[in-house]
């Protein structure tokens, strides 16, 4: 509940509602374990503790078969092109169509971390971990992953969009209708919702300039969905037209640049060696940590115990891990993944 006041206002998968939350976390238990691994839709949320103080500063989360127990609704901006022999002209007009192309699609979202916690790569960290997950159990995922992004909004949290478009139908203020959205489901866009293409010319200019225009501070997180390769295809937010961007599960580069294989513990690795993102692969106790290691000549990856500890692993185990940073040089420079 602190987490999602700290959130504040427009992310709809972390409203500050206690019986939501527990609605979720008990459906993040049963994902994360072997009941849940042939169930279409599931919760996989996870918090990244700093270990140092006891506390857990940041959320994120992977949510499968979105739209199979609840309408998903996106706008899919498209081009119609007409044309008039008569007055020998071409037109072409952008239209925004309510679909649910994305139902059965795995969405990643629930990006958080607190201010005191956003230092160099552990926003990177939170947002690659899920990656790691979907290479971990790739069954229990679908084939095509996306993300919405928040639309932009000004200082007072209003949505041009919403206000002259959705708003019209709905006659609710814009924080309603999100609220509305993450706790009662999306029924009532169905219910209101005209199902005719809006002609995007039609609607004022401080409309058309935020479709697909993201939130400042979504900025970040969308330039790390790039990196692993989502890409943005036309579809926006039905309420304040954020970008959604989509990519193939196993074209994510995190998931084709991982490795599963075996750890030793060696007493030599420090942290000046390389940082790893590496994973227990543990469905029923998962854990992940970016840590420093090291790969022997054999294969095997070398890691220390308190990092071992950490991922609850005994000698022996197999882990999966990726390449996250090089060791700082020594003019002091590092090379970000």
């Amino acid at each position: 509940m602190a987490m999602s006041q700290a959130v504040g206002k427009g992310m709809t998968s972390m409203p500050a509602d206690e019986a939501a939350w527990r609605e979720k976390i008990a459906a993040s238990r049963r994902s994360f374990s072997e009941k849940g691994a042939h169930d279409a839709v599931g919760t996989y949320f996870m918090v990244l503790e700093d270990t140092e103080a006891g506390k857990v500063v940041g959320t994120t989360a992977l949510y499968t078969g979105i739209g199979l127990n609840r309408p998903f609704y996106s706008y899919k901006l498209s081009t119609l092109v007409s044309s008039s022999s008569c007055l020998e002209t071409t037109r072409k007009t952008e239209v925004l169509s309510m679909v649910n192309d994305y139902t059965g699609a795995t969405e990643v979202g629930s990006l958080f971390l607190l201010p005191e916690a956003r230092r160099p790569g552990i926003g990177q960290l939170l947002s690659r971990c899920r990656y790691l997950t979907l290479a971990d159990f790739p069954e229990h995922f679908g084939d095509t992953v996306m993300a919405e992004l928040r639309g932009w909004q000004d200082e007072k949290g209003r949505s041009p969009l919403w206000d002259y478009l959705g708003s019209k139908f709905f006659g609710i203020e814009f924080q309603d209708a999100v609220t509305t959205a993450a706790l009662k489901g999306t029924q009532f866009i169905s219910d209101l919702m005209p199902k005719y293409p809006i002609y995007v010319d039609l609607l004022p200019d401080e409309a058309r300039a935020v479709i697909g225009k993201p939130h400042e501070s979504s900025a970040p997180a969308l330039h790390m969905l790039k990196k692993e390769g989502f890409r943005f295809t036309g579809y926006v937010d039905l309420f304040d037209g954020g970008p959604s961007v989509q990519v193939g599960r196993e074209e994510i580069r995190t998931v084709r640049e991982s490795v599963s294989g075996q750890i030793r513990i060696d007493s030599s690795v420090s942290e000046g060696d390389d940082q790893f993102m590496l994973s227990n692969g543990c469905i029923d106790n998962y854990r992940m940590t970016l840590a420093p290691a090291r790969i022997a000549e054999d294969g095997t990856l070398l890691i220390s115990a308190e990092t071992a500890k950490a991922l609850q692993l005994q000698v022996g185990a197999t882990v999966r891990y990726v390449f996250f940073k090089a060791a700082a040089s020594a003019s002091g420079c590092s090379r970000a993944a």
